[in-house]
């Protein structure tokens, strides 16, 4: 099986899963493009070491950079940066490392631990 976003004016807005040689029965005929996505690519890699494609797997409300050829998630905070390398957005400060749950506060630009308490 393979998965396909839908592309239109450069947004994913629909992804399917379909057998290569049956996806022209599955496509509509609403402007945009049918663009190929790999499951299992995330940030330019391929979890089963295979080529990754289009450096992440398409979601609904991605970007599709037809010149980096790469889908592009939403930018989930102003102060994240995209990866040039991943096509994925990096915080200003990375995650901790201590095992602990973490939240990310865009007014201080840090992670904040969650704790539990209200």
């Amino acid at each position: 099986m393979a998965h396909y976003a839908k592309v239109s004016n450069g947004l994913v807005t629909q992804v399917i899963v379909a057998e290569a040689e049956f996806f022209d029965t599955f496509v509509d005929s609403s402007p945009g493009e049918w663009v190929q996505t790999s499951y299992n690519t995330f940030g330019g890699v391929h979890s089963e070491g295979n080529t990754p494609l289009r450096k992440n797997y398409a979601g609904i409300g991605f970007t599709y950079d037809s010149t980096r050829d790469a889908f592009i998630p939403p930018q989930p905070y102003p102060s994240w940066t995209l990866n040039e390398d991943t096509c994925q957005y990096d915080s200003p400060v990375p995650y901790p490392t201590d095992d602990k749950m973490y939240e990310w506060d865009e007014s201080t630009t840090n992670w904040i631990e969650i704790t539990g308490e209200t």
